[in-house]
């Protein structure tokens, strides 16, 4: 019982480190980098689709991203999809290559993205300490109905937040190296 406790919220804790990660992919560097437009999905024949499952993308210098659609009739929606899309990029078409170049950043745009990613991380970190009271929470629901001693409730309790104190460093890790690589210039 303590053993699923402990594997469910190793899980769960992992699932944020992934979606933080994923966030922070979305905040540019300055530098660009097919995983920029991840995000942003284009109709094709009726359905939602991933942009990197209609074109291939490609980063032809550390400024500029290169999509070419596979199908010639969807150069206009991918263009029309990446203009909408919240990453402020304007592209331009020529034939069937979209060119995609990234505005250098300004230092006052990478202080708001430092911001960002702080907010990120802190959202991450809020995440952890629900995951860590959900669990003491079925910890206790387990000592109440005394499947478990008090004893063993205590030890997996700090078990818990060994674990929440981990995951919290990771957090800190990632957040650190993407500020890092944000304030290069």
């Amino acid at each position: 019982m303590l053993d699923d406790i402990q594997n469910d919220t190793n899980q769960r804790m992992n699932k944020t480190l992934e979606s933080l990660t994923g966030e922070l992919a979305k905040i540019r560097a300055g530098r660009a980098h097919p995983s920029l437009l991840d995000q942003i999905s284009v109709e094709y024949y009726g359905n939602s689709t991933p942009l990197n499952q209609v074109a291939n993308i490609n980063a032809t210098d550390s400024r500029t991203l290169s999509v070419v659609p596979w199908d010639k009739e969807m150069v206009a929606p991918i263009e029309k999809a990446i203009l909408e899309s919240d990453l402020g990029l304007n592209p331009a078409t020529s034939g069937l290559n979209i060119r995609i170049p990234l505005p250098p950043l300004t230092e006052e745009r990478r202080k708001d993205l430092v911001r960002i990613i702080k907010q990120e991380g802190e959202n991450a970190k809020i995440a952890l300490r629900n995951i860590r009271r959900d669990a003491n929470h079925d910890i206790k629901e387990l000592l109440k109905e005394k499947a478990i001693s008090e004893d063993e409730a205590h030890k997996a309790e700090d078990e818990i937040q060994g674990t929440i104190k981990q995951f919290t460093a990771k957090v800190d890790d990632i957040i650190s190296d993407k500020e890092s690589s944000l304030m290069e210039m």
